[in-house]
């Protein structure tokens, strides 16, 4: 990774780019960036800049389709100056809505040629895109909003979070439920010993094969055969960017791309960093000890139908040692005692087991306490934590010198490290030698210690012209 230092309120950065589009020459890529190839460049760092108290981002979307409209939407407020998609067809809508926003397929050159005029960049690609989309802006010194996971491999994870704290830049990943009332509930439960020492917690998911909205992709099957035509709005080159290239499919684009290894992260990837979101506020989790998986049939294409993956974490203070365990593919954790016969425990939800009670979600209708007697006698705890002005609205606020935002890369990073840490158990279990085995991780030295081979999935290689 090219080093950024920082310097007071100065970044630093090498000038060439790995992330120069192969269509930019040289000199004009220079000439964009206003240096010389034997030079520095010095880019202000997010902290530096000031802002009026009317003054508007100007923001630039890598990703205009799909679920960048929610993004849209969530900084409307804002200036969108410029959106980037790979398929015109589906970005449509944003390109109708904003008839002003210049329009590019290639976000390595929209972010040469739009430096000088933005002030932040929101990424809403799939998952195998993240690193590359969010690093080429951080080192330009632009803010950066990230859809969730932050990252495809752990090491793209700690690169991109030291960077950008490097760099002063202000950033939120997509997890918009970490600004929800009840991830603060159920901190304010933990806090207040509502249901004494956790030793357990549970998070389960009905994806893939249905998601909140009725969606669907597949996983644990093989690459489709057949080789269709390339819509003829597609850039499939681009689409496929540091992804080992492979002939277009609808198996992979525009929606279907998360069940594969090369381009997504799964089920736990997609819903991981959501639930495990309030689990890792209210217990005070860092990094996972151990991680172990068990699923339907692992294959080298796509992830498999259904898993359950244990993390343990060390005692934390005062807290206990706790294991974590996560289910998908509508597999769902043993029904405690304290729930009676009625009382659902629904097709997605987060549970955490003390040694005086039950607390569960179901996602859509906030916390509930177990058993009946218990939550009746203690009633609802206070009221300790500030409230959030929103998601989008954290990062905006960030960006013009404000708080950091909740799920900033500091820690979405951590958090994303450990979901990922889901699925490479789940991946070594193509290995024989490590099939069920206990992957042991060391934080510090980020390395799975007791089975090496496991952490050749730690990050991964880039197709030519995307290294990083």
């Amino acid at each position: 990774m090219n080093a950024i230092l920082r310097s007071t309120n100065l970044v630093i950065g090498k000038v060439e780019s790995d992330f120069m589009p192969s269509n930019v020459d040289r000199r004009g890529f220079l000439r964009a960036s206003g240096t010389s190839a034997a030079s520095f460049m010095i880019l202000q760092s997010g902290s530096a800049r000031t802002y009026a108290a009317n003054e508007k981002l100007s923001i630039a979307c890598i990703g205009a389709g799909g679920r960048a409209g929610s993004n849209i939407r969530g900084t409307e407020s804002q200036n969108i100056v410029a959106l980037c998609d790979v398929d015109w067809q589906r970005a449509s809508e944003a390109f109708g809505k904003l008839p002003s926003a210049k329009r590019y397929r290639d976000y390595r050159v929209m972010l040469t040629e739009m430096e000088s005029k933005i002030d932040a960049v929101i990424v809403s690609t799939p998952d195998h895109h993240h690193f590359h989309a969010s690093m080429a802006a951080i080192r330009l010194g632009k803010h950066v909003y990230c859809e969730k996971p932050l990252t495809h491999s752990i090491w793209e994870a700690r690169e991109l979070a030291a960077s950008a704290r490097e760099a002063g830049v202000a950033t939120q990943m997509g997890n918009q439920a970490q600004a929800d009332q009840d991830t603060r509930i159920i901190q304010e439960f933990v806090m207040d010993n509502a249901i004494g020492p956790i030793r357990e917690a549970h998070l389960w998911t009905d994806r893939p094969s249905r998601g909140l909205h009725g969606e669907y992709w597949p996983q644990g099957v093989p690459r489709p055969a057949d080789q269709p035509a390339v819509p003829e709005t597609m850039a499939w080159d681009l689409w496929i960017g540091p992804a080992p290239m492979r002939p277009y499919h609808p198996s992979y684009a525009p929606f279907n791309w998360r069940g594969w290894w090369d381009f997504g992260t799964g089920a736990l990837g997609d819903m991981g960093c959501h639930y495990f979101d309030p689990v890792y506020r209210a217990l005070k989790l860092k990094s996972p000890s151990s991680v172990e998986a068990v699923s339907t049939r692992v294959n080298k294409e796509s992830y498999p139908l259904g898993s359950v993956v244990t993390f343990e974490f060390p005692q934390r203070g005062e807290m206990p040692p706790v294991t974590v365990q996560w289910h998908d593919g509508g597999l769902r954790p043993p029904r405690p005692d304290v729930l009676k016969e009625g009382d659902l425990m629904a097709a997605n939800g987060v549970m955490l087991v003390g040694d005086d009670g039950v607390i569960l979600t179901d996602w859509d209708n906030g916390w509930r306490m177990f058993p009946d007697e218990h939550a009746k006698e203690y009633g609802t705890p206070p009221e300790v934590l500030a409230r959030s002005p929103g998601h989008h609205e954290e990062w905006i606020q960030a960006c013009k010198g404000g708080p950091k935002a909740g799920s900033n890369f500091d820690w979405a990073g951590p958090l994303t490290e450990g979901v990922l840490l889901g699925n490479i158990a789940l991946r070594s279990q193509l290995r024989e030698d490590l099939t069920h085995k206990k992957l042991l991780w060391d934080s510090k030295q980020m390395a799975c210690t007791n089975h090496a081979a496991a952490n050749q999935f730690l990050r991964r290689e880039y197709r030519e012209g995307w290294q990083s």
